[in-house]
């Protein structure tokens, strides 16, 4: 086990250097830089006043040697001019003393993840923010999601072709095919509109950054919960259903083992197998799939801050956003691995 985990961490290092390398590279394209150049400076700026400033701020030369600098493996830039020694590792133009007395290396290694162009705060502490309050929307996600995907797949796979395996396999479906844009706007409709809604929820999920109450919170965790709820449900229906069948159940009825036990102590841990990897997956997707959610009902999670720093060209602000992304895709892909092969004794690694 100790090897397989840190084989798959080398594959997991080797593959989020890839991929964070791709995003720098379509981040750092010519005209995303001649954006970010035109809108700090000047809209009608000359190309050749476009290459003084990329030049100056430290966006030009070798997109490798960038890369590098921005992940902090090489030393930070630096550029001299009348008002003193500017750079990437130094704070305004400071004297050539000072300047040799700063860090040399300055980058996503040493913590520092970058300046915002629009919200002029350090980018560290806007995705801290931020994420917070992703998590706490997760949280409560996953609260009511995965229980209740569990219990409506158990029941539904118990007794295949019952009524109610019909019942609960339409409503999981139903959900699964609603977008959570066609939900969450129902929802706004039905239950918040002043005028033909019933104003069960007079709370705005805006306050529920700072605040959050059941009637400000519920609408955005229930319709995010909602959509992955029926494709967790349907997949332990499925293994549900395939568990039941196998001969060991057979053997237990046979035995004259009572219907319940057989579900509680024999079927229900092995059925549970291949939901334990979907629900692992529902982390990756919570963190960047609720960025519908969270632009419909305004809440200042880190999905909509992800749509701003798109929108705005904040290239500093979305290379943080994509290496946070990143990062929580591999480690939950490695979770999730261990756990399945904790959960299913029959599975080695050789």
């Amino acid at each position: 086990m100790g090897l397989f985990i840190l084989r798959r961490s080398g594959v997991m290092l080797l593959t989020a250097l890839c991929l964070t390398f791709i995003v720098f590279f379509l981040t750092n394209l010519y005209p995303n830089l001649e954006k970010l150049a035109k809108t700090q400076g000047n809209f009608r700026m000359t190309d050749e006043a476009v290459a003084s400033w990329l030049d100056k701020n430290g966006h030009s030369g070798w997109m490798i040697s960038r890369y590098g600098e921005w992940l902090g493996v090489l030393p930070g830039w630096t550029r001299e001019n009348e008002e003193g020694v500017t750079g990437r590792c130094i704070t305004g133009a400071v004297s050539a003393e000072e300047a040799a007395n700063a860090p040399t290396f300055c980058g996503i290694l040493q913590g520092d993840w970058g300046y915002s162009s629009v919200f002029k705060k350090d980018v560290a502490s806007i995705i801290s923010e931020r994420l917070q309050n992703t998590l706490r929307l997760m949280g409560w996600v996953l609260l009511l999601m995965v229980p209740s995907a569990l219990i409506i797949g158990v029941l539904a796979g118990m007794r295949e072709g019952s009524a109610t395996d019909r019942g609960l396999s339409t409503v999981s479906i139903l959900t699964t095919a609603t977008p959570e844009y066609v939900s969450g706007v129902i929802f706004i409709a039905v239950f918040t509109s002043s005028t033909v809604g019933l104003k069960w929820f007079k709370g705005t999920a805006t306050a529920a950054t700072d605040n959050p109450t059941f009637e400000n919170f519920f609408l955005p965790v229930l319709t995010i919960a909602l959509y992955g709820m029926g494709y967790i449900a349907r997949m332990t229906r499925a293994s549900m259903t395939e568990v039941m069948t196998a001969q060991y159940i057979r053997t237990a009825r046979l035995k004259g083992v009572s219907f319940h036990n057989i579900v509680i102590k024999h079927a229900l841990r092995n059925a549970l197998i291949a939901p334990f990897t979907v629900i692992m997956l529902q982390f990756p997707w919570l963190l960047n799939g609720v960025v519908i959610v969270e632009t419909l009902f305004n809440y200042k999670g880190f999905g909509f801050i992800l749509v701003q720093a798109a929108g705005n060209n904040d290239i500093d602000l979305l290379l943080a956003v994509s290496v946070v992304s990143v990062f929580v895709v591999l480690i939950t892909q490695m979770i999730s691995d261990i756990g399945y092969v904790y959960l299913n004794p029959r599975i080695r690694i050789s």
